[in-house]
């Protein structure tokens, strides 16, 4: 099978995203601990890898709290809570994140002859993020054709973009995916509960209820 590295956060949908390629690529996976306040979610994103049999998983350190700028970096910033998910961009957003993930994600993947990416990302249930749309990944294959050495023929694969939370729980479940090994909180507690009430969390929640899925995750 073609190699592809997998963006895997440990959370749902890279979980998910993986269960439904897993098939069709000898996966890599690389997961970033970059300052989030959640870190609770690397552990969780080795429990996936294991569980999806992912023999190469790297886990690499950034520092994207020295400037902040988002409430998952900066404890100074509350995080959100109960609100109301509507447009606009939420302080949950991290500047550029998605980018500078892809970025990486594309030098593992040419390191290893791999011109394929895998990514969780959708554009229904999402907290209002520009970087999970469907032109930016568009662009940014521009931009690695552009860049590389190995120029045309990069491809970022985003089997969930178009489906709605209880759609991508439904496909999960199809795919055997163990849902009670991943987290998606953004502020769980120091035992790694989830706090329920985060939009993660309410997403989240909200998609197995719509999905007549039980919903395995321990809330604080």
């Amino acid at each position: 099978m073609r190699p592809a590295i997998l963006l895997l956060s440990g959370g749902l949908d890279s979980a998910t995203a993986g269960a439904l390629v897993r098939k069709r690529f000898r996966l890599h996976a690389l997961s970033f601990r970059y300052g989030q306040r959640h870190a609770v979610e690397i552990r969780a994103a080795r429990r996936v890898a294991r569980s999806l049999g992912i023999r190469d998983h790297r886990v690499m350190s950034l520092d994207l709290a020295a400037w902040g700028g988002s409430a998952l970096t900066d404890r100074r910033i509350a995080v959100p809570r109960n609100r109301r998910i509507g447009p606009g961009v939420p302080v949950t957003y991290v500047p550029a994140r998605n980018t500078v993930f892809l970025a990486l994600a594309a030098a593992f993947a040419e390191s290893i002859g791999a011109k394929n990416i895998v990514v969780g990302f959708n554009v229904l249930d999402y907290s209002g993020y520009p970087d999970c749309r469907p032109r930016f990944l568009r662009a940014f294959e521009r931009v690695l054709a552009a860049g590389t050495k190995a120029g045309k023929g990069w491809r970022i694969h985003a089997p969930l973009i178009r489906m709605t939370k209880a759609q991508i729980i439904r496909a999960g479940a199809a795919a055997g995916l163990d849902f009670s090994i991943t987290h998606s909180c953004y502020d769980p507690d120091r035992r790694g509960r989830a706090c329920g009430t985060c939009d993660s969390c309410v997403i989240r929640r909200r998609g197995f209820r719509e999905a007549g899925v039980k919903d395995p995750t321990v809330y604080g």
